[in-house]
């Protein structure tokens, strides 16, 4: 088979490849990030690139459009359907057929995003799985003749309130352990690992030892390193996952490995190289001793879950949804990786479903729904979202397919949450005038030297702006209760504009600098289905426990931390409740795994906790489809939000001449996960 040398720029990158090979294979391979939402398949857009014409001395090939294959039919169906510009091509699609070039433009690239790595404050008391114990241990006698191991036992096991027999040791510390001893002058310090195993060994007195808890979300990983002594917070930091390339939603990555031999095992060594990378910046910033990192807790989505442990996920992308192994597991770290000590162990928290992870046990662990005596609603929103509803007497867990539009994805100017991005929006609802805050400033748009302030910049829309985008312009009756663009508006305000078939409302016109910014009616489209999706999720739940009303409402994750509740509600992304009582939790997944790393009583708890909690699984029950048509509407087609109308003054129902399609079409787009 002949082989063609391909460069990507700006980053420069080159490979050679087999002739048939389709750019994004070969971009990803060498590591050239390009976005792709649906795995590949030709549909988003996002992968687009530009093939060079022309010799390029610098590089030292020639480059034509002509070698890579005609198009496709997915790719003319895309090019037909989204007007794409002349000379590009979608990377998914198009295979090499010659010596390329290849631009990857600004937004076909993965954006940096900004990442929310700060630990909460909560305080946990430390009762830590690795504890440090230091004794003398007498030394040999030939009179009474024992080994090294046999007296270390003995003189470890008063301290631990156990038999001598019962305690074990890694055999790499065994290897070690008489020189250890001399040099130590019988004075040591050991590491024992939940009362029973010798992890690690040290001459004289230690008193350090550190953990990691670690959030393995489907976009960003964070990370904090903790002193188990203490329990004091001393880092964190956090990534994009490196497993975007490979698809940006989870369940597109199930299709990556189904679809491409080794595709598992390269997305596995992708999270294991971040994790590493984790830990080092961590001990980095604190001026710790990598060596004495002595235990990891992990949590994730059941298919992060599974992929980090390095288990095929192929059984979670179809029903019945089966887990390969629901039960918290605690390994050797070293089965991860090059990780800091080799005596260090892994704990990872339990699955609750085959769609509600390790990530929500955490999640549970941190908010404690299970000793509220109100109803308590706890919603993590990612691609993915995860949702508890309950109280002590009972807890019941649902997932509900709301996509990526909430991180921006299918949405016109969408884009992660990164400095440019339009993060906050209020339109007045007399002049339908806009006025914005973009990521990376305190100031809004209609203040003096916001422009200089933001360098000119605007670069799309992330997951917050777009709520509140469309929450703003049903409040100010740009769009009705069904979500349709009222077009009627466009000869009165300029901000209405003809979109085709349809309308959109434009936030910036682009004069300023960066990309225009509309709102199209497929993006309306979009959110409603995401939140109806989220809405019919908790609807289920709240029929199965026989209730209408919520008392509290968490919401966490990223998303929740930077959403705007009333906007929230008001979309009816969240049921109603008090809105004193609706707050964002943060990262409630990373400090339910530190709660585990930091306390060995609360893995037990939640152990225990995950096994007594139902799972209602959304995709086989009749009344979900129900609930998601009547959910598509503003804020709801029959729930009266009673609370959220005390607080806001909600507009009334009307109808919209000009619309073309009607709210119940959208929901007729087959639902998936991810």
């Amino acid at each position: 088979m002949s082989k063609s040398t391909i460069v990507f720029t700006p980053s420069g990158k080159r490979g050679t490849f087999d002739t048939g090979t389709k750019v994004l294979d070969a971009a990803r391979e060498l590591g050239v990030d390009i976005d792709s939402l649906c795995g590949g398949n030709g549909l988003c857009g996002r992968c687009k690139v530009a093939p060079g014409d022309g010799d390029f001395a610098k590089h030292g090939l020639t480059s034509s459009p002509d070698h890579l294959c005609a198009e496709g039919k997915a790719e003319a169906r895309y090019r037909d359907k989204r007007k794409m510009q002349a000379g590009l091509r979608l990377s998914c699609q198009a295979r090499i057929q010659g010596d390329l070039v290849v631009d990857v433009p600004p937004e076909s690239q993965v954006h940096r995003q900004i990442i929310r790595k700060a630990a909460d404050e909560r305080l946990v008391p430390p009762l830590p799985a690795v504890q440090l114990l230091t004794t003398v241990v007498e030394e040999p006698d030939m009179h009474k003749p024992s080994g090294d191991l046999e007296r270390l036992k003995a003189a470890l096991a008063p301290l631990l309130g156990c038999d001598a027999a019962a305690l074990d040791i890694d055999f790499h510390v065994l290897q070690r352990l008489q020189s250890v001893l001399r040099k130590g002058r019988w004075q040591i310090t050991a590491a024992v690992y939940e009362g029973k195993q010798i992890i690690d060994l040290w001459p004289g007195e230690q008193s350090q030892a550190y953990g990691l808890a670690v959030d393995l979300g489907s976009t960003t990983l964070a990370a904090h390193l903790c002193d188990l002594q203490n329990g004091k917070v001393l880092a964190s930091a956090g990534l994009m996952n490196p497993q975007i390339k490979y698809g940006e939603d989870v369940m597109s990555r199930v299709s990556y490995a189904m679809m491409n031999e080794g595709g598992a095992q390269a997305m596995t060594r992708a999270v294991h190289e971040a994790l590493n990378e984790l830990a080092v910046t961590c001990c980095a910033d604190a001026g710790v001793n990598p060596n004495l990192l002595m235990e990891f807790v992990v949590v994730g989505n059941p298919i992060m879950h599974h992929l980090f442990l390095g288990i095929d996920p192929v059984e979670l992308g179809g029903a019945p949804f089966a887990l390969a192994v629901q039960q918290a597991q605690t390994l050797r770290a070293t089965h991860i990786g090059p990780l800091v000590n080799e005596g260090a162990r892994l704990y990872v928290l339990p699955c609750i479903a085959g769609h509600v992870g390790a990530d929500m046990a955490a999640v549970v662990l941190a908010e404690a729904p299970d000793q509220e005596t109100q109803m308590t609603f706890i919603a993590d929103v990612g691609t993915n979202a995860e949702m508890v509803l309950g109280h002590r007497g009972r807890l019941l867990a649902a997932s509900s397919p709301t996509g990526p539009a909430f991180e921006g994805a299918q949405i016109s100017a969408g884009q992660r949450a990164a400095p440019g991005a339009i993060e906050r929006v209020r339109i007045d609802p007399v002049t339908l005038e806009p006025r914005f805050r973009v990521i990376g400033s305190e100031k809004w748009s209609n203040e003096a030297d916001f422009w200089q302030d933001i360098n000119h910049k605007v670069t799309g829309i992330c997951g917050s702006g777009i709520i509140e985008a469309v929450a703003e312009m049903y409040l100010a009756q740009v769009i009705n209760q069904d979500g349709h663009v009222d077009g009627s508006k466009a000869a009165q305000f300029a901000r209405v504009q003809q979109d085709g078939r349809t309308f959109a409302y434009q936030i910036y016109d682009g004069s300023q600098g960066g990309v225009p910014v509309c709102v199209t009616q497929n993006d309306v489209r979009a959110i409603q289905m995401a939140k109806a999706a989220l809405y019919a999720g908790y609807r289920l739940l709240a029929d199965y426990h026989g209730t209408d009303e919520v008392a509290r409402v968490a919401l966490a994750g990223a998303f929740g931390t930077h959403i705007d509740v009333k906007h929230a509600m008001t979309l009816g992304l969240i049921p109603d409740a008090p809105l004193a009582q609706v707050h964002s939790v943060g990262n409630a997944a990373g400090a339910g795994a530190r709660m585990a790393l930091l306390n060995y009583d609360k893995r037990r708890h939640i152990e225990a906790l995950v096994g007594r909690i139902e799972k209602i699984e959304t995709a086989v029950e009749p009344k979900f489809q129900d609930h998601f048509i009547a959910a598509m509407a503003l804020p709801h087609k029959t729930a009266t939000f009673k609370n959220l109308s005390a607080a806001v003054n909600l507009p009334p129902t009307f109808e919209v001449a000009n619309a073309s399609e009607s709210a119940q079409d959208g929901s007729r787009r087959r639902r998936r996960r991810g």
